[in-house]
């Protein structure tokens, strides 16, 4: 038996962020993670828009500064996959898949929320080469360039307008013969001179040259033809998937995100949530970082208040 004050599942920027200020509030913090430091974040080639750094730097680069930080202040790191999660009284409890238990008076969830894929060919090949799942984070990499958007719902459409500032080559592909996006944003889609409908329309096949995108296979449903057009860069939308597994129903919203209110609390005492995993209405790394800082500042407020030390 493992105990902490403050568990935190995820070493994402969220994680991460929460970790380094739990700790540096004195408290004894574990932070568990599956994958690697930064979570998803290490699949990031290139991040020029976080606050602080005057030049691009890559997701591996970040994650094991954010780790460094941490631990620098005493948040300890451990690489393990959490199987099951409760709490008994004031008591959380987490099991790890290589038979350690875990114990905390709080627990910071921010495990994150995975892009679904397409599935098809050269999609993971070229990921962060030309693939990517978020306009905001990689637009501007692509300025004037050939770019496919993918997708028919809110976020596809709202980023296609974003990149439609970027460059006068915007297209988006949709498999249905409608977008299911809101109505507005339809509206301002099929009115932007920069962006090309193709409706009815599926990618089969992401081609490139080795170190980049190229051209993309789409086959169009209606006339059931098959052919090959040239992009420079593929933008993919079609959902995201929380990783929540761990969690009991009652803090999950329709589509599966923790429901938080601004001090990042869940309907759980004791349970937060931090960055993609929480329902919220902008992902990017800065924002998941402000997250993780709330919930341990939170996190630690309530555990002064169990132990009678709350100040007032």
């Amino acid at each position: 038996m493992i105990e902490q004050d403050i568990l935190i599942i995820g070493s994402g920027v969220a994680g991460m962020s929460a970790a380094q200020y739990a700790a540096r509030a004195g408290r004894s913090v574990t932070l568990l993670e599956s994958i690697a430091p930064g979570g998803q974040t290490m699949y990031i080639d290139m991040i020029e828009n976080y606050p602080g750094f005057d030049k691009p730097i890559s997701g591996y680069e970040i994650g094991m500064k954010f780790q460094a930080q941490a631990e620098a202040f005493g948040a300890k790191l451990v690489y393990a996959t959490v199987t099951s999660l409760k709490k008994e009284g004031d008591t959380f409890t987490a099991e790890t898949a290589d038979g350690e238990t875990y114990q905390a008076k709080a627990v910071i969830y921010a495990t994150g929320a995975q892009h679904r894929h397409l599935g098809v060919e050269g999609e993971a090949k070229y990921n962060g080469k030309g693939v990517s799942y978020c306009g905001t984070c990689d637009g501007p990499f692509f300025k004037g360039k050939n770019i496919l958007v993918v997708g028919g719902g809110d976020t596809a459409l709202t980023d296609a307008i974003y990149l439609s500032k970027l460059s006068e080559h915007i297209t988006i592909v949709h498999r249905k013969d409608r977008f299911r996006a809101q109505d507005n944003l339809s509206e301002q889609v099929k009115h932007n001179k920069n962006i090309e409908l193709v409706m009815q329309h599926t990618v089969l096949e992401i081609k490139g040259d080795g170190t980049k995108v190229t051209s993309v296979i789409l086959k169009d449903l209606a006339q059931n033809k098959e052919y090959e057009r040239i992009f420079d860069a593929v933008f993919i939308f079609v959902g995201m998937i929380p990783q929540t597994d761990l969690l009991d129903k009652q803090v999950l919203d329709e589509s599966g995100y923790v429901i938080t209110n601004e001090r990042m609390e869940t309907s759980i005492t004791g349970l937060y949530a931090a960055g993609d995993v929480r329902t919220t209405v902008f992902r990017q790394l800065v924002t998941a970082a402000s997250d993780g800082a709330v919930a341990a500042h939170c996190a630690s407020e309530y555990i002064d208040e169990l132990e009678g030390r709350a100040y007032r």
